[in-house]
């Protein structure tokens, strides 16, 4: 799950350097996430019906190898052009993790178990986060940026082999079988849609908190890509604990609740403009709130995906999800090019309070069909 999502936080951790020393504007930079996601949502349909089909470990063999290559090109980088190119590639891995993940866990790990394994799992995406905000960011300061992606690629081809020595094999591949619908139903639905809010606004922090802090706040850019490990830390410690507390029943009513303290977080980060310092408990309220929304979400995924399409059904939700990372950032890159980060935070706490919106509307109905179902 770290390496599925490292691109993106190393783009973002990376920001200030990229801008200054490969000429890439704030738009194009917020570009890198769109094509990078776009690609992933296009692909996650398919992706879950591939896992489904071939088992998760060749999945996440796969998944590794392609993010090595897609880090081993975004490091040998032209210009803003490649750039873009070797982040679409990375679209793959970001389509696979969701679907190969939750089908491990579904298979090996018992019921009671699945809600806080899952929210472990979901917690790698922020040791991605982590390690490109702190380790590859200094590493960067040291030996230059590209040599920091050259690094994570050669990572990235270990955990490959580690991955192919150590998890069960799979059974043998299943022929194509049905083709099954590639539009979300019932609560995948509702779940896909908070995932696309939710989404917008967790990528454009993503993509555009270290540059924040470097343009607006007087940050080095060692210190703005800390931003992004600190980001980082509260996101594992948030998706653990949120997603052990995804009981049946309790799991429900969480994303309303998270996207509610996502809008508080944004809000601190437009107060920073005002008051610097207020962007650290900002960076560790995103974390808490808005990332561990989606690790709640693919625990609910879990306990209602029909049998026989958790991948499948996962992959329409990272494929909300994945959208919501497409869209953000290029619209929030409008407001950072112009230097208007005020009012872009305030749009990012406009999409989590939809988010909101969405999950609180899906648990009231949710109630009214299970009052009208126990009265008949």
């Amino acid at each position: 799950m770290a390496f599925s999502m490292l691109q993106l936080f190393l783009l973002g951790a990376l920001g200030p350097r990229l801008v200054d020393e490969l000429g890439v504007s704030a738009t194009e930079l917020g570009l890198t996430t769109t094509i990078g996601f776009g690609a992933a949502a296009v692909l996650s349909p398919s992706s879950g019906r591939i896992v489904d089909r071939i088992g998760p470990r060749r999945a996440l063999v796969a998944l590794l190898l392609v993010s090595a290559a897609a880090l081993g090109l975004i490091g040998a980088a032209p210009g803003a052009g490649f750039l873009l190119a070797a982040v679409a590639v990375g679209g793959l891995p970001q389509a696979l993790a969701n679907p190969a993940t939750n089908k491990t866990i579904l298979a090996a790990v018992p019921p009671a178990a699945r809600g806080s394994v899952t929210g472990m799992k979901q917690s790698g995406v922020q040791l991605g986060a982590f390690a490109a905000g702190l380790p590859l960011a200094a590493l960067a300061a040291g030996v230059g940026w590209r040599w920091a992606v050259w690094t994570a690629a050669a990572a990235a081809v270990v955990a490959a082999l580690c991955a192919l020595r150590t998890l069960p094999a799979d059974p043998p591949a299943k022929g194509a079988g049905a083709r099954p619908s590639l539009l979300p139903r019932g609560a995948i639905a509702w779940l896909a849609a908070f995932s696309l809010l939710l989404g917008c606004g967790t990528a454009s922090v993503n993509t555009y908190l270290a540059l924040f802090g470097a343009r607006e706040l007087g940050m080095g850019p060692t210190a703005a890509g800390a931003l992004v490990a600190v980001l980082g830390v509260a996101g594992i410690v948030g998706r653990v604990g949120w997603s052990k507390a995804a009981t049946p029943g309790r799991a429900e009513r969480l994303p309303g609740w998270l996207a509610v303290g996502a809008v508080g977080a944004a809000l601190l980060l437009a107060g920073a403009l005002l008051v610097h310092p207020l962007v650290w408990p900002a960076a560790v309220a995103v974390g808490v709130f808005a990332v561990s929304g989606n690790a709640v979400s693919m625990v609910l995924v879990m306990q209602r995906a029909v049998p026989g399409r958790a991948g499948q059904d996962s992959a329409l939700v990272s494929a909300g999800f994945f959208a919501g990372f497409a869209v953000g950032p290029p619209v929030f890159g409008v407001f950072a090019e112009a230097g208007h980060y005020g009012p872009g935070w305030l749009l990012v706490a406009g999409e989590f309070a939809a988010a909101g919106a969405v999950a609180f509307v899906w648990v009231r109905r949710e109630r009214r069909q299970r009052t009208a179902a126990s009265a008949a």
